[in-house]
């Protein structure tokens, strides 16, 4: 497995990082199981007189400003993690295509893009640690099923009990189609509506669904609905989520292999081309045509002028 690579020396250059949306768990891979789609948040980051920050798209006029947005903050915390000198201020400008709140990895798109910044400034030239990017990643979102795509691209496992992960192949027929809503599900609200415990028989499907659905990604789309069935925190959540909990059901009642993303509520269908064909735009849900892409990547960036 490799990770990222980051540009070579010069202090705290003007930086642009590039980091994909991510769709985890994918039904019954829950916390472990994460895959990075072609839809990216652009972000320019370089040092300044004050913290600014400029937003189009996604979270435009929403976001908190300052040292407050997450990049910013996280960027900050890992200079001060890695022992780097710390800027006086930072301008930074984003164009967001991660839709907030609706379970597409947009808080872990700005922690790792936070994290590979600090990483090039505070070690130039040199290729990301993973597993200090991994641990920080965990210290800042809580779990990893949403970072480690972000980081690595592709399709990725996270081992249990470690900051480590497995970078999985997938055939290359896959793709999905994403079903989002106009409303947010906070993150917090989702785990928070998880038991502390799940019937036996509940877990037991549930893990060979999921060894099914690492096969199915990899080798065997006809498998994918079979593969994507899952007890242990759907079923749960869906309450939080009505609209997409009854679409979910509608498209696996017709065969589809849909599945929440990530916390919700946005829904995503997972096949080949032939399997996503027909299917339209649902009634309260933007429609996006997605395929698994490449992870976080930082370049140079020319100086601002103006």
């Amino acid at each position: 497995m490799s990770v990222p690579s980051v540009p070579g020396p010069t202090a705290f250059p003007a930086l642009a990082v590039t980091v994909p949306a991510t769709s985890a768990n994918l039904g019954p891979g829950f916390d472990a199981l994460g895959l990075a789609w072609d839809l990216v948040d652009e972000v320019r980051l370089e040092v300044a007189d004050e913290f600014a920050v400029s937003v189009t798209g996604e979270g435009a006029g929403r976001v908190p400003e300052g040292r407050r947005h997450l990049v910013i903050a996280t960027l900050l915390s890992g200079l001060a993690d890695l022992g780097s000198p710390v800027p006086d201020g930072i301008r930074l400008s984003a164009v967001n295509r991660i839709p907030h709140g609706r379970g597409l990895g947009s808080s872990a798109a700005a922690v790792v893009t936070g994290l590979m910044a600090a990483w090039t400034w505070a070690r130039p030239g040199r290729s990301v640690d993973e597993r200090w990017l991994l641990r920080r990643a965990r210290a800042a979102e809580g779990h990893l099923d949403n970072a480690a795509p972000a980081l690595l691209g592709g399709l990725t496992l996270v081992v249990p009990g470690e900051d480590r992960v497995v970078r999985l192949p997938l055939d290359e027929r896959l793709m999905g189609l994403a079903f989002i809503p106009d409303g947010a599900v906070a993150t917090r609200a989702a785990r928070g509506a998880l038991p502390p415990t799940v019937p036996h028989p509940d877990a037991s499907a549930s893990v060979a669904c999921a060894a099914l659905l690492v096969h199915a990604l990899q080798h065997s789309p006809q498998d994918l609905l079979a593969g994507t069935q899952d007890w242990l925190h759907q079923p749960y959540r869906a309450p939080l989520m009505p609209a997409s909990a009854a679409l979910l059901d509608r498209l696996r009642n017709a065969g589809h292999a849909a599945v929440i993303s990530g916390a919700g509520p946005t829904v995503v269908v997972l096949g080949t081309p032939a399997d996503l064909s027909g299917l339209d735009e649902a009634l309260g849900f933007r429609l996006r045509r997605l395929r698994p892409a490449g992870g976080a990547r930082v370049e140079f960036a020319p100086a601002h002028r103006g």
